[in-house]
């Protein structure tokens, strides 16, 4: 039997918190990672599973910036089976600000097969910029652009 939508992104849940799942894993072999609210120097779109995992896998070293005290997710489903909406919120300390923090994205998630063919991870960049210290980086990169 294929996995649900639900255990998908409760797979996505858990690479959040740094439980050994990753995240490239998880999308069928030509899925689609979007990114719509990307900023610049970052892509808007990654085609294809091992496309996913090498972002990711280079992406990663972010994470040593954060003591992740807990992530929270709800999970809404839509008129489409296929298709779940996300929210994730994960909060700690933040090693880039010195201090407690909380952040959250929202996805949207279409699952087919037990593998994620589409996700619309909708962060906001200032918010992430913040988290990891790098407010002066975006803001000159918004500057370039």
């Amino acid at each position: 039997m294929s996995r649900s939508p639900r255990d998908v992104v409760e797979d996505v849940r858990r690479m959040v918190a740094g439980e050994g799942i990753l995240f490239g894993d998880l999308f069928a072999e030509d899925g689609v990672l979007r990114y719509p609210f990307a900023p610049p120097g970052t892509p808007r779109e990654l085609a294809g599973r091992d496309t996913i995992r090498k972002y990711h896998g280079k992406a990663s070293t972010a994470r040593s910036m954060l003591e992740m005290e807990g992530v929270d997710m709800l999970v809404r489903d839509t008129d489409d089976p296929e298709v779940v909406v996300v929210e994730i919120e994960h909060h700690g300390h933040s090693h880039a600000i010195g201090g407690p923090y909380r952040f959250r994205a929202i996805g949207v998630v279409r699952v087919r097969d037990g593998e994620i063919v589409e996700y619309d991870d909708y962060m906001d960049p200032i918010a992430q910029a913040a988290l990891f210290g790098r407010t002066r980086d975006l803001a000159q990169a918004l500057g370039a652009a």
